[in-house]
């Protein structure tokens, strides 16, 4: 049973624009060219999702419709076209906040659709959440935010975990995805505001 209802497109389309946007600043941190910015958004934005459809089985989202392709492109041009200074000093940081929570939820959701076990849910979400991320800062040429101590993956753990768990007990929509993406926001954002990070492994 999928409970999360008519938030599941809002959530589709929140993560492609969020992600977009992230891809966005750091080209432009990077002084890429429109281009070069407008491949970043598109990657950041559907990289997580096509491995996560690879892997369950489903058609890859953005080659079987080019609406989201659109909103990538269009995202990215609007976001190319505001001046740098005019972004608040940590943009990055929050759009990518929410483009975890929502993916992590929607990603785990289209699992679920799919027949996927609801632990392998899980990890669809997290992977449709985090992998984005990654692609663009290592094709980008920075640290990848996988490195940063604060917590990151866990926020989409979190997410996509309670979203779920409470589609599993039978909790009426929209109340599955919305506290999942409330408390996955939530808890990325106390960890960009206040470092907040998992214990680390002390070696030899």
């Amino acid at each position: 049973m999928n409970n999360l209802g008519p938030l599941l497109p809002l959530l589709d389309t929140a993560g492609l624009a969020v992600f977009a946007v992230s891809g966005v600043l750091v080209a432009v941190r990077q002084r890429n060219d429109f281009v070069g910015a407008c491949f970043f958004g598109l990657v950041t934005a559907v990289g997580g999702g096509t491995l996560r459809d690879l892997l369950i089985g489903a058609p890859v989202f953005w080659m079987t419709d080019h609406t989201p392709v659109l909103i990538c492109l269009a995202v990215a041009v609007a976001a190319w076209l505001i001046p740098l200074r005019w972004w608040p000093e940590r943009a990055l940081e929050w759009f990518d906040a929410a483009g975890l929570a929502a993916y992590a939820v929607y990603g785990a959701s289209k699992a679920l659709q799919f027949g996927v076990a609801p632990v392998s849910s899980v990890a669809a979400g997290v992977i449709t959440a985090c992998v984005g991320g990654v692609i663009r800062d290592i094709t980008v040429g920075v640290p990848s935010i996988l490195m940063r101590h604060e917590l990151y993956v866990t926020a989409a753990l979190v997410a996509a975990t309670l979203y779920v768990s409470l589609n599993a007990s039978g909790i009426a929509p929209p109340w599955p995805s919305a506290v999942g993406v409330a408390v996955g926001f939530a808890l990325r954002g106390a960890a960009i505001r206040w470092k907040l990070a998992l214990p680390q492994h002390r070696g030899s």
